[in-house]
């Protein structure tokens, strides 16, 4: 049994070994051979994603401490860790892509796609970066001055002029007159090439425009013209009113006269009940409402202790009241 066991199997066995030799020597060799190169780079491809994983975690550590050593916060913190994740994706990605595939047309074809790309997206980075470098070299404003942007409805002091953005400190908003309210706000500097910029503060290096004709007016560049608006009745004394409309602005602006030489004056015009009073004065750009405050409350308190002026109020006549003895009802 043993013998034909043997006899049977000699043949298989020798037709086996042939075909094996065969294949190894032939087509099944240039196999063996390409899915063990596809195993190791495999394997590379494995190890290297591990050692990037490892230094991931590490660094990541690492600038953490960083961050808060230097007194940054959890925001800081998650920003920029999430920028340095990014960033190693981005570059395992490209070392994948170059491990496995061969990068001559392909690399082409990225290449020319991320060129577009970058055209398209880095615009605005671009143009921002060319107004960062407009204002900090021509100075149409600085840091410290309150400028308005009308198209967007905003007024700021300005607190930064970085290379991408502008960083305001909003006034107004929150509050209804013009005060610094300690919400930031942070402008694109591209915007600036499309959009009217007012400054309320503007400073010249050298000479003042050709408009301004005093060194006076020169030196007032820092202030600006506001008005405080008094509405007094038609049997009010003018001369009465005036003075007190005056000496309340002599009296608060004191400083800003002597700055710029320029006094308070009165302009007026009548309405339906009375006599508008236009107290005009300069003022501080950056501390209108204290100023306008100040002044208003002057003027109230002086027409209380008067007999000879009176605030105006709108008042409705109504005949029928009158016929009755009661004459008219306050609106």
């Amino acid at each position: 049994m043993r013998s034909r066991v043997t006899l049977a199997l000699t043949p298989a066995t020798v037709i086996l070994t042939a075909a094996i030799y065969y294949l190894l020597k032939g087509p099944l060799r240039g196999s063996l051979v390409a899915l063990a190169s596809e195993v190791v780079t495999a394997l590379e491809i494995a190890v290297g994603l591990a050692s990037a994983f490892v230094f991931y975690k590490l660094s990541s550590k690492g600038i953490r401490a960083a961050i808060l050593k230097a007194r940054g916060t959890e925001g800081d913190v998650k920003m920029l860790l999430g920028l340095w994740r990014t960033f190693i994706i981005f570059m395992i990605i490209l070392i994948v892509i170059g491990s496995v595939f061969e990068l001559g047309v392909i690399g082409g074809v990225i290449a020319a796609f991320g060129g577009m790309f970058l055209g398209w997206s880095l615009q605005s980075p671009v143009s921002g970066f060319a107004a960062w470098l407009i204002v900090t070299l021509k100075r149409p404003f600085r840091v410290g001055d309150r400028v308005q942007l009308p198209s967007y409805g905003l007024v700021g002091d300005v607190l930064d002029v970085g290379p991408m953005y502008t960083i305001l400190n909003q006034v107004g908003g929150a509050v209804g007159s013009e005060e610094a309210v300690g919400r930031h706000i942070l402008i694109p500097n591209a915007m600036l090439f499309g959009n009217l910029v007012i400054n309320y503060t503007p400073r010249w290096e050298k000479e003042p425009p050709k408009a301004l004709h005093s060194q006076k007016e020169s030196e007032a560049l820092g202030y600006i013209l506001d008005e405080v608006v008094a509405r007094i009745t038609f049997d009010s004394d003018w001369q009465t009113a005036e003075n007190i409309l005056l000496n309340a602005a002599r009296e608060v602006t004191a400083d800003i006269i002597e700055a710029t030489g320029q006094e308070p004056y009165i302009r007026s015009d009548m309405y339906d009940y009375g006599v508008y009073m236009r107290l005009r004065y300069m003022t501080l750009a950056t501390d209108r409402p204290r100023i306008t405050h100040e002044i208003t409350k002057k003027i109230f308190n002086e027409f209380s202790k008067s007999d000879k002026v009176d605030f105006a109020i709108p008042f409705v006549y109504s005949y029928k009241k009158a016929a009755s003895g009661v004459g008219s009802v306050n609106a």
